[in-house]
């Protein structure tokens, strides 16, 4: 009884021993990849796509690429590769990769006439805030962007998070000054930022001309750098003498004391120096009012 129930037991491995099969072998096929898988190595954020699976990111802040700097990538990637990958997200609604930083480079990689370009997926869904943080990020290091693009960008960003000009500069780490500069460009008339946009008057200029609360002095200024006839520095000295600004002199030290009967004495130096230096000049200057006092010469 006890041989029975061991034969039973093995029976299928004695027929399979045997060549015997009870049932049909099949063989295991791999499930078909899905379209957004298809490049993607086991690596899943890093991979290579072919670039046509690529397209720019329609609300991307940069609209302008010189054909000059793109012509000069492409060679450097002919000759040296991609040194580095393109950050992209999947649109499920387009079937595509969209780019989320480094439209240059998937331009200039197709000029180049690679087959494939290296990408670095971001798997979660990215906001509209967190993709144009990314790209104003990347084009603000690179110094990327025209100075209306990253303005009308800035403004943007602003208004999704409801953030301030300093709260901006701290997301995408840049000094609060500059997003200050940047922003009054949009305050200008829209015939002077087409004519920054254009290259005929420069940032700095415009930034300047900005400070001038009157519009027509403003044109007025702007036509005069136009045409060249105004350096930047004779610009911003016209505008600090329509504005009643003399430029800043040399720096001085000042202190003042009040004293208990109403009297301000102030301690000043155009060098800088210590409280030490400023007790000795005090020192001197009580010996000379008690000198006053002695000789009896009278205060008016």
């Amino acid at each position: 009884m006890d041989t029975r129930r061991r034969l039973a037991a093995i029976g299928d491995q004695l027929d399979e021993s045997l060549g015997v099969r009870r049932q049909e072998a099949r063989a295991v096929l791999s499930p078909v990849p899905q379209q957004r898988d298809i490049g993607r190595s086991p690596l899943r954020n890093v991979g290579r796509l072919d670039p046509d699976q690529v397209i720019p990111d329609p609300d991307q802040p940069r609209t302008e690429f010189a054909e000059e700097a793109l012509e000069r990538l492409a060679r450097s990637i002919r000759d040296k590769g991609q040194l580095s990958p393109i950050r992209v997200r999947w649109s499920a609604g387009a079937r595509k990769w969209i780019i989320v930083a480094g439209e240059r480079r998937w331009r200039a990689t197709q000029r180049a006439g690679l087959t494939t370009i290296d990408c670095y997926f971001h798997e979660q869904a990215l906001s509209e805030s967190q993709i144009l943080e990314e790209q104003l990020i990347e084009n603000c290091l690179r110094e990327d962007l025209q100075p209306l693009e990253e303005a009308r960008a800035f403004e943007k960003l602003m208004e999704l998070n409801g953030w301030n000009a300093k709260q901006l500069a701290e997301a995408i780490r840049v000094h609060p000054s500059k997003v200050s500069r940047v922003l009054c460009l949009l305050k200008l008339p829209s015939a002077i930022q087409q004519q920054v946009a254009s290259g005929e008057i420069s940032a700095r200029s415009a930034y300047e001309i900005s400070k001038l609360s009157d519009k027509a002095a403003q044109q007025r200024l702007a036509a005069s750098a136009r045409g060249g006839e105004l350096t930047h520095q004779q610009i911003a000295g016209k505008v600090r003498q329509r504005r009643g600004k003399r430029k800043a002199g040399p720096r001085t030290m000042k202190r003042s004391f009040i004293a208990e009967n109403g009297w301000k004495v102030v301690v000043s130096s155009r060098k800088r120096g210590s409280y030490h230096d400023m007790e000795q000049a005090l020192c001197q200057a009580l010996q000379e009012v008690r000198h006053y006092i002695d000789n009896g010469v009278q205060l008016y």
